[in-house]
């Protein structure tokens, strides 16, 4: 087997992948994107011309898109942790509530976060509020749907956890999850605590300072 993962740490969606990777404990080479690698970036413009991380490579050929990503581990290199059930019907709660976690919750935060990094003149006051207002929705649906559950889709955890992980870990320090949603509170404690997703948070520990809100001291 030979994988090789274009990533940076600190980024939600290489954080997505490598908590799929850590829950199987497989291997794979790890090609840093940072601007002290510029022949990473290379290669990775080579291989995905859109430039987006993370890509996997394995035996040559490149898998673009984070949950597409996980599908090709589940199917070419599966390990003990199945982050896709074997039931179609319980597969399609995880890939729904995997949408569910990139569409509502990574997409506001991050426009949120794409706006602070924009020059003052250039920033877009109402679509950082829509994208707040959107949050505080995503927030409440998913505090009913986390009512007696303990992962995203049930009981197991799976792609669509790897996602929350991330997705939750960020959103709060952009929008902050108000204590009433304590469903969502306690699911992203959990999701903190399960070593593959607090080995990728270590891992990004050096790179808080990127944060443009400001990284608040916790988690």
């Amino acid at each position: 087997m030979s994988l090789t993962l274009y990533a940076h740490p600190f980024s939600s969606y290489c954080q997505k992948v490598l908590t799929a990777l850590y829950e199987n404990d497989t291997p794979f080479e790890w090609r840093m994107l940072s601007p002290d690698n510029p022949q990473a970036a290379t290669e990775l413009a080579a291989l995905w011309p859109l430039k987006r991380f993370p890509v996997l490579v394995d035996e040559g050929k490149a898998v673009v898109e984070a949950s597409i990503i996980i599908e090709h581990l589940g199917l070419h290199h599966p390990g003990p942790v199945r982050l896709i059930p074997e039931d179609p019907r319980a597969a399609l709660e995880v890939r729904a509530m995997d949408r569910f976690f990139d569409n509502y919750i990574s997409t506001p935060q991050q426009k949120v976060v794409f706006n602070a990094l924009r020059a003052e003149g250039d920033r877009d006051r109402c679509g950082v509020a829509d994208a707040r207002a959107a949050l505080e929705v995503a927030y409440g649906w998913l505090d009913g749907m986390m009512a007696g559950r303990i992962w995203a889709a049930g009981d197991a955890f799976s792609l669509a956890d790897c996602g929350a992980a991330p997705f939750l870990f960020y959103a709060d320090w952009t929008h902050p999850i108000d204590p009433a949603f304590a469903n969502v509170h306690a699911y992203r404690r959990r999701l903190l605590a399960r070593p593959s997703f607090a080995r990728a948070v270590d891992e990004a520990r050096p790179y808080r300072t990127f944060f443009p809100l400001g990284a608040p001291d916790r988690d």
